[in-house]
């Protein structure tokens, strides 16, 4: 069938419609995937049955950020206190201590995958351990310095019942976070 075709039979716009959901969706100047699932990645404190967006699964997600191991982990790994994470990039650098100044470049999204904050847009982020969310001080002490880290940090070691800004109550927050370096 030509296109003249399959206009005349009205599959013209179905099929139009077929190969821009196959090839995600533009948005402004931003390119969007469609959402994905991943198996086994439940947030556990949310009580929710919707499978969070991670970082491998949208391309905004990774815009900007370095490269990544060629073999990302499939699995989050979880600590006794209930953060998640896995390593996406390992590094054998210096790695920091709960007080540690640090400085990362970083991205942070809901489950839904909608970001709410990143350095990447402007410089990288300097800040001491101790004055972050307990996930991040807990988190970033598993990679060293050149190291890429996903964490998913449950409402208890995030911001809790308060939430903040565009983060409401009792969220699991989602950070891709590099570190650049420990400035100690």
């Amino acid at each position: 069938m030509n296109v003249r075709t399959l206009s005349a039979v009205g599959l013209l716009p179905y099929i139009s419609l077929g190969l821009l959901a196959l090839s995600g969706c533009v948005t402004g100047n931003k390119f969007e995937d469609p959402p994905q699932q991943t198996a086994d990645v439940r947030s556990r404190d949310s009580g929710t049955t919707a499978i969070p967006v991670t970082f491998t699964d949208r391309r905004t997600l990774q815009y900007d950020t370095g490269q990544t191991d060629p073999e990302i982990p499939q699995l989050f790994k979880s600590t006794s206190s209930g953060l998640r994470y896995r390593i996406l990039r390992k590094s054998e650098g210096r790695k920091p201590g709960p007080t540690s100044p640090v400085t990362v470049h970083y991205r942070g999204w809901l489950d839904n995958g909608k970001e709410f904050d990143s350095s990447y847009d402007s410089a990288p982020a300097k800040f001491r351990l101790n004055e972050v969310v307990a996930g991040w001080g807990e988190g970033l002490q598993l990679i060293g310095e050149g190291g890429m880290i996903e964490l998913w940090i449950p409402g208890s070691l995030g911001y809790g019942k308060a939430g903040r800004d565009k983060i409401p109550p009792n969220a699991t927050l989602h950070f891709v976070v590099e570190l650049i370096s420990v400035n100690e």
